[in-house]
């Protein structure tokens, strides 16, 4: 996260004190995050509809293994 992207495209808010500031922004720079998401469902969807996380992920998802 960063302020980046805010300063470039001058996105701010006011604080608790009513000063501005830029706010933080995320990014998924190194890839398209909505095209991963769409492949991952696409490679990982099952017969009935449920979702298989990759190994790789199970970490990153609590431990979980099916999305149902």
């Amino acid at each position: 996260m960063g302020d980046f992207q805010a300063r470039r495209a001058m996105i701010r808010f006011r604080n608790e004190n009513n000063e501005t500031e830029y706010a933080h922004t995320m990014n998924g720079s190194g890839l398209a995050v909505d095209r991963v998401i769409a492949a991952l469902l696409e490679i990982y969807q099952n017969e009935d509809g449920s979702i298989t996380v990759p190994k790789v992920l199970v970490p990153y998802m609590g431990g979980l293994e099916v999305i149902k």
